[in-house]
């Protein structure tokens, strides 16, 4: 069987666990060659398929996410270590990382909050001059982030703590910062999800509550202390939690503007 021919078997295969079946299956019959999707298409269809093709797609057939069986995932133009340990980053954070470039294109510190990958921070740093500090409460997790720190080649303008924004004092001596990013749990404890996301991410990083605003209630009374004078917070939000986290944020004194990701949804809310 061609390159090509078992794309497309696995295409059909995979129609019922995956909304993107035919990227998923080119993505991983280039992982199997050991190239890039793109340079498969232009040079590799007509070769032999190999045979580790068969078990990477059983693996997806099983709801397994694309990114963990690559062990990667794009993210702002780059690629950033994954593993079952992080929250995959998503497309729809981007646009953090763009409202950050253009509000506070001159920041000299950044503060990310759970800090996952490091896929916002990174983004950033790698896209300015800034200095950035990461914290999230996973061993595991700053691993994964200070490998892709590595990667990126900005390891020596980032430093990551343990630390967990539930515990009292846990910010004593990270000083204060011209932006802060986050991207929280927000997922309502009983929500429904995808298969791919509640059987293989972290759900520590995913649910929040009730309503998905526990950690909003705890983060944001602390952020003050942690801004320089001019300085901005960019939040993540689920796209039906504007109205709620703006109202937290203005009781206590922020004022709060709203951006939208690609598809037109409220994404990410800007505090200053």
């Amino acid at each position: 069987m061609t390159v090509a021919e078992a794309i497309r078997a696995a295409t059909e295969r995979l129609t019922a666990t995956s909304g993107t079946a035919r990227l998923d299956a080119e993505l991983l019959m280039a992982h199997a060659l050991g190239t890039e999707r793109s340079a498969m298409l232009l040079r590799s269809m007509r070769d032999p398929a190999p045979e580790s093709f068969d078990g990477l797609v059983e693996r997806r057939a099983r709801h397994e996410p694309v990114a963990h069986i690559l062990g990667r995932q794009e993210f702002f133009g780059r690629d950033f270590k994954v593993t079952p340990d992080t929250l995959i980053p998503r497309g729809d954070s981007e646009v953090l990382v763009e409202a950050a470039l253009e509000l506070k294109p001159d920041a000299a510190r950044v503060l990310d909050m759970g800090t996952g990958t490091g896929a916002l921070l990174l983004s950033v740093i790698a896209e300015t001059r800034a200095t950035g500090v990461g914290t999230d409460c996973s061993p595991a997790v700053l691993a994964v982030a200070h490998d892709n720190a590595d990667r990126l080649a900005v390891e020596d303008r980032v430093r990551f703590h343990l630390l967990d924004w539930r515990e009292k004092g846990w910010a004593d001596g990270l000083g204060q910062f011209d932006l802060i990013l986050c991207n929280p749990p927000y997922v309502e404890e009983d929500a429904a999800l995808d298969v791919d996301v509640r059987d293989h991410e972290p759900h520590s990083a995913l649910f929040s509550g009730p309503e998905g605003l526990d950690d909003y209630r705890i983060i944001i009374p602390q952020l003050r202390k942690l801004l320089t004078d001019r300085g901005m917070v960019i939040l993540e939000i689920g796209h039906e939690q504007s109205v709620p986290v703006s109202e937290i944020a203005q009781s206590e004194g922020f004022d709060v503007s709203l951006r939208k990701d690609l598809a037109k949804r409220p994404r990410a809310l800007i505090l200053t």
